[in-house]
């Protein structure tokens, strides 16, 4: 008995397994069954990186909220807070946005 990945969810499954214990997907040899799992795959990964870009806007935004509450610029710990906040997203949303195209490329 040999361990082997879902092509649904990509857990490890032992290779006598009818169906995934994870996600229920029946394993077969079924070129048809093997991209419809494909399919589901890159759509978990597309939410997935869509869910991360949301994030990293909300961070972005978030910071600098924070650091201009109020009309005009803080100092202090919310200055600090802020533009750490705002880079941090700011970085991460690059990294999502090229991560993103990359994973369009790869279809």
């Amino acid at each position: 008995m040999a361990l082997i990945h879902c092509a649904a969810c990509s857990k490890k499954i032992s290779n006598r397994a009818g169906v995934c214990p994870h996600c229920g997907f029946s394993i077969s040899d079924d070129p048809e069954k093997q991209e419809q799992a494909a399919r589901i795959r890159a759509i978990h990964m597309q939410q997935q990186l869509m869910n991360h870009s949301f994030v990293a806007l909300l961070l972005f935004v978030g910071g600098f909220a924070i650091w201009w509450w109020g009309g005009e610029p803080s100092d202090g710990w919310r200055k600090t807070v802020g533009i750490g906040s705002m880079a941090l997203g700011f970085g991460m949303y690059l990294i999502t946005r090229i991560r993103i195209v990359l994973n369009k490329r790869g279809r």
